[in-house]
Formats: C-alpha cells, sequence, structure tokens
C-alpha cells in the first residue's frame, strides 16, 4: 500500500500517522506539502491532526480550501480512499467530502483524554478488521470536535451504514455521559456515500504502539494496508 499525508502550517499529528502507517505496511509515507499542487500515486491519503492555519475562521475552513485539497477531493471522487483525522476530520467536512460540521466541543473546553467507542460498521477498508459492535479505545485531544448535522441528515446517515464509530460508555451503553464533545447522537466518525472517505475525531494512530497503553488503533492500519495492497 502506497500513502500520503498531507502537512499544513500547524499540523501536529503528521509524524503520529506517518510511524502508524510505515508500520502497519513497511513502507514510508509520502509527506505533501499543502501547497502542492499534484498527488503522488498512492492508495491512501491520510489528512492528519493539529491546528492548520491556527484555526482562523473556522477549524480546517482555510486548510479545506488549500492547492494540494483541490487534488485530493478529485481524487477522492474517484475513489482514492481518505482518511481525515481530528484536524483532518474537519478540513474533508469542510471541503464537502463529508457532509455536516465541527463545532466547539459542548463544554467549551480543549478535551485530551482517552475514549470509548463502539465500531459501527465494519463493511469498508477502514474497519474490516474490526467486528461489528467491538469497543475500542483511542485518544481525543481537540477543542472544536462536537459533530453536528441536521436531523434529516444524520437520519441518512445512520439509516446508509456511515456511522463508523459513536463515543459510548466503557460497557458500550450509549451514555451522553461518556460523549467528551457533544456530538449529536455520539457519532465520532462517518463514511461519505461509498465508503472510501472515513472522517473521525479521535486518534487511531495514538493507539498501535504497546508503548501508548493499547493496540486498538492498529487493525484500521492493518486492514487498509490488507484492503489496498
Amino acid at each position: 500500500m502506497k500513502a500520503a499525508v498531507i502537512v499544513f502550517p500547524g499540523s501536529n499529528r503528521e509524524r503520529d500517522a506517518v510511524a502508524a502507517l510505515e508500520r502497519a505496511s513497511g513502507t514510508k509515507p509520502h509527506l505533501v506539502w499543502h501547497r502542492d499542487t499534484e498527488l503522488p500515486d498512492v492508495d491512501l491519503v491520510v489528512v492528519p491532526g493539529g491546528f492548520s492555519y491556527g484555526d482562523y475562521l473556522r477549524s480546517g475552513a482555510m486548510a479545506a480550501h488549500s492547492p494540494i485539497m483541490r487534488a485530493v477531493k478529485a481524487k477522492a471522487e474517484r475513489g482514492l480512499r481518505v482518511l481525515g483525522i481530528c484536524n483532518g476530520f474537519q478540513i474533508v467536512t469542510e471541503a464537502g467530502l463529508l457532509p455536516g460540521a465541527l463545532m466547539r466541543n459542548a463544554a467549551l473546553k480543549f478535551v485530551c483524554r482517552t475514549v470509548h467507542l463502539r465500531v459501527e460498521n465494519t463493511d469498508s477498508a477502514f474497519t474490516g478488521k474490526y467486528r461489528k459492535g467491538q469497543i475500542v479505545r483511542y485518544p481525543v485531544a481537540h477543542h472544536d470536535g462536537n459533530y453536528w448535522a441536521d436531523a434529516e441528515t444524520v437520519k441518512r446517515l445512520e439509516g446508509e451504514g456511515r456511522v463508523a464509530f459513536r463515543y459510548v460508555s466503557d460497557s458500550g451503553a450509549d451514555d451522553p455521559l461518556w460523549n467528551p464533545n457533544g456530538s449529536v447522537a455520539g457519532i465520532a466518525g462517518i463514511f461519505n456515500e461509498t465508503r472510501t472517505v472515513l472522517g473521525l475525531m479521535p486518534h487511531p494512530e495514538d493507539a498501535v504502539d504497546p508503548l501508548h497503553g493499547n493496540l486498538d488503533g492498529k487493525p484500521l492500519f492493518d486492514g487498509l494496508v490488507e484492503a489496498l495492497s
């Protein structure tokens, strides 16, 4: 599997993404600067976490219009897999690759801790190595992770199986008290219509090494390698 990781001014998780991809695939991904206009020949693009352009205007709003994102969007529309993590979720949503918006956390505070997620759909290259209903732990670190969409959009996402991950309690129960940011319906990650684009706020790339405290993010990257190699 050949991969590329996009780098913006203010990105701070690109090295984590590179390490996770290289660990899974044995091949170091390309680092692509935001001002580049073309992507290398790759199977996967990762838009990583951070604070692109200092989160001015809205998180991800300026990065969504960078030269490289025009290339990402064009190739995504032709089936290229795209993984947007944290700020990357904000960017691909602002770019129109996913519906909805990421707003300020409900408590208006930065949240940084490990959360519990339920895997809601395993019919994708991203989630194929998990079991449906499996509870996993990923870290979160964000201030604007409150996913919102109107009721009709949420109904469509649910009905089409496009909710990938949902915030739940440690026992796997739907519980608003365990929702770290107030996201509607506890949504932590969603797919596009073809499940070739995944956006999620938690960080699977920071749960792939024993030193991270758990390996729950490893199946996501292993699954991508298996599906795209």
